[in-house]
């Protein structure tokens, strides 16, 4: 079996504004499909180090939010 075959399928929920903000990433740098610009963005997740890097464990999963939540 090639290495890069993709075998698993993971399933994810956005609402709007997040799938808005993807889709404008993923046009601004021609990535072909959402998956591509997602594993891309995971790739790059992972490999983030530095100030940018996030350093703090635990929490819930409504705490890690890609836009700010609104009150």
């Amino acid at each position: 079996m090639p290495p890069n075959k993709r075998t698993y399928r993971l399933q994810i929920m956005l609402n709007a504004e997040e799938l808005a903000v993807l889709d404008a990433w993923r046009f601004e740098r021609r990535m072909p499909t959402r998956s591509d610009a997602v594993r891309e963005l995971f790739r790059r997740g992972l490999t983030m180090t530095g100030d940018d890097a996030d350093t703090v464990g635990g929490g819930r999963s409504a705490d890690f939010r890609v836009l700010p939540t609104r009150n």
